[in-house]
């Protein structure tokens, strides 16, 4: 698991190669939880990597000889983990991806193998060869099971295209009420055999695989978008620019001259004044595109001038509200004043089938001394004081989504949720599974 040599903290990255162990999957499972929970993977990205290649653990080593069986496997780790990190969206939505992924790889498989289930023309007992080891069994047994087979074994009984059909309905008749619960075609739609469990097993892993190549290739696929978004001479305003959002400004700077406008709150009390932004502004200047780097409501004076707001989304929820960083909402509102559009930029796996936010409930807050410490004695006794990590971006303030998928409005969310997501999984935070 995560290394635990004093003076490393353990990282993703230090997680990820935990998995290529032999440790027991409960502990890779309850070592995710307590690394969410301390906020030692943190940040959409990285808890939906996270979440991914722990379920990809969960398929491959947990017992399950249907899929059923697998889908109460995932649903009860996916579950764990979006307890340990309820307000981080991504964590759910890769849950449910998995979900359905099962869901649509088993109908396959079953779809594939329903012809298997017929009985074929060498497997079917003959009429003639049935009759004769009716009666010839008769005076010493009676018959198993009476009924249509006595009916479809009289002597004498010509061979025909009718008499074959009736043939089959006998042998379906005969698994029907065999006491066997997997024999012939009684066998249960998800009862799968060895071979089933090891082909939905290894197309499941695969189907994780490439939702992961998916979040790899998701800041590439946005950044196309950036020649149509940015025209020649506008001025961009970024509100504490994502990675997602810096890949889309340097791809729109490869072939237009605009202007950047980085808007960012001031940095905590005791900070070195390092420039977080300074190896893009470096990359903008290279290709000729002038940046200015603005705190507080030094943004508020330029608002005017500005064509256009692009914001990161941490998660986007059903409705078309978006969870960003703090503080967003605020210059996000002024953009709208001034009849600003925002754009926002997400991978799909951010989108979430579910609305759980308001813009109170969607704050989650951090530790408050980078703005106060113990020595302010009377502040801290008498103030509470609260630093907010994210904000919650109401869908009135958006103008246009843009993910891997392409450029959306909020009409066009629903189904891009109905696509990615299986009715069954919406609701899966409401179930409360039962720990294993």
């Amino acid at each position: 698991m995560p290394s635990a040599v004093p003076g490393f903290a353990p990282t993703l990255d230090s997680y990820l190669r935990s998995l290529k162990g032999h440790a027991h999957l409960d502990l890779t499972i309850q070592s995710l939880v307590d690394l969410l929970k301390r906020r030692q993977i943190s940040g959409p990205e990285d808890c939906a990597l996270a979440t991914a290649n722990c379920l990809r653990q969960v398929v491959a080593k947990s017992k399950w000889t249907d899929a059923d069986t697998l889908l109460a496997n995932v649903s009860r780790a996916g579950s764990k983990l979006m307890r340990a990190r309820p307000n981080e969206l991504v964590i759910g939505n890769i849950v449910r991806r998995v979900l359905g992924l099962i869901r649509d790889e088993a109908t396959e498989d079953r779809n594939d193998g329903a012809p298997s289930e017929t009985p074929s023309e060498g497997q079917m007992t003959p009429i003639g060869e049935m009759s004769q080891s009716f009666h010839s069994s008769a005076p010493t047994e009676a018959p198993r099971r009476p009924g249509p087979v006595g009916a479809a074994s009289s002597a004498n009984i010509p061979r025909s295209l009718s008499m074959l059909l009736s043939a089959k309905d006998v042998a379906d008749n005969e698994g029907t009420i065999s006491p066997f619960g997997n024999s012939g075609t009684s066998t249960p739609l998800h009862r799968t055999t060895n071979s089933q469990v090891h082909a939905l097993r290894s197309e499941v892993i695969n189907g994780i695989q490439e939702i992961i190549d998916e979040m790899g290739q998701v800041d590439d696929q946005i950044a196309a978008h950036a020649e149509v978004q940015i025209r020649p001479g506008d001025h961009i305003l970024v509100y504490h620019p994502s990675p997602t959002v810096q890949r889309f400004i340097l791809r729109a700077a490869q072939k237009r001259k605009f202007t950047l406008l980085i808007h960012c709150m001031p940095q905590p009390r005791g900070a070195t004044g390092h420039d977080n932004y300074r190896a893009l502004r470096d990359k903008l200047k290279s290709q000729g595109v002038q940046s200015i780097v603005m705190t507080t409501g030094g943004g508020m004076s330029y608002m005017s001038r500005v064509n256009k707001m692009i914001i990161g989304a941490s998660a986007i929820t059903a409705n078309g509200g978006v969870v960003s960083e703090n503080f967003s909402t605020i210059v996000a509102a002024a953009a709208k004043h001034h009849r600003v559009p925002i754009v926002v930029l997400a991978g799909v796996y951010k989108l979430s089938p579910e609305c759980p936010y308001t813009q109170e409930t969607a704050v989650e807050f951090a530790d408050p001394m980078q703005h106060v410490d113990f020595s302010d004695g009377s502040l801290v006794h008498a103030v509470e004081v609260k630093a907010g990590l994210t904000a919650f971006l109401p869908a009135n303030l958006i103008d246009t989504y843009i993910t891997n998928l392409g450029t959306h409005t909020w009409e066009h969310l629903s189904g891009l949720i109905s696509d990615h997501y299986a009715e069954e999984d919406v609701n899966l935070h409401l179930k409360a599974p039962q720990d294993a």
